[in-house]
């Protein structure tokens, strides 16, 4: 579904909306930081430009980077692509990295985890502190796999667990039982949900995606809850 018209603003809104915080700002401006490749504005069927909102808050980002960091576009520009893999960008122009956030509710810490994380494997490596050996082993065992071109947030979560865990002594030819009692509690998800996805509608769907989730947490403390056990009883 395309967005809605009045979502849109033309060239001068955006102007207008900027001009408070950036009086020396032009249209012209706007235009020359397009073609440098900083922002990709819409266009109409007649070739005006359609801002979204998006658009406007990356072109607030570029003109105060310039305006207080004196930051050259090429570094603003990788800056902006750091920020769209959803790392963090590094000041001076270094190297980007994956966020870190506080644990939710005590189950997740460490990484955030949003699905526009992207890495590539030369970052996913670095933030996991693994090396290339242990990252091939973990892909050949299929408990990591690259998505397009990047690695997400999930597999930096599981390849930072992996690192800890070789600590221990652990490796990744130990950890294939995890992804075989993954796949099979996905298995049993989904046929608790599939009747749902056979009904139409958006709040099918909706219910279809809860009910998912819920089942998925459910079953992470189902795990946690068995360990306790496990290792609480006397042998």
């Amino acid at each position: 579904m395309g967005v809605p018209a009045r979502a849109y603003l033309s060239i001068g809104e955006v102007l207008s909306k900027l001009r408070s915080d950036f009086p020396d700002v032009t249209i012209s401006k706007i235009r020359f930081l397009e073609t440098e490749g900083l922002l990709e504005p819409a266009r109409t069927p007649s070739g005006y430009r359609k801002f979204t909102t998006n658009d406007l808050e990356r072109l607030r980002y570029v003109l105060a980077a310039q305006r207080d960091q004196y930051l050259p576009l090429r570094v603003i520009k990788e800056n902006l692509d750091a920020l769209d893999r959803g790392l963090e960008p590094a000041a001076n122009g270094g190297k980007p990295t994956a966020p870190r956030i506080a644990s939710v509710n005590g189950e997740r810490s460490g990484v955030a985890t949003e699905r526009n994380l992207k890495l590539n494997r030369s970052e996913l490596l670095e933030a996991a502190n693994i090396t290339e050996k242990q990252l091939s082993e973990l892909e050949s065992f299929g408990l990591i796999a690259i998505r397009g071109r990047y690695y997400d947030g999930d597999a930096l979560q599981i390849a930072r667990v992996v690192a800890e865990l070789a600590a221990f002594g652990i490796e990744g030819r130990h950890l294939r039982s995890f992804k075989t009692a993954a796949d099979r509690e996905i298995s049993l998800i989904e046929q608790v949900v599939a009747p749902l996805l056979k009904q139409r509608g958006s709040e099918a769907v909706a219910r279809a995606q809860e009910v998912q989730n819920e089942l998925a947490s459910l079953s992470m403390k189902l795990h946690a809850a068995l360990l306790a056990s496990a290792i609480s009883s006397p042998n």
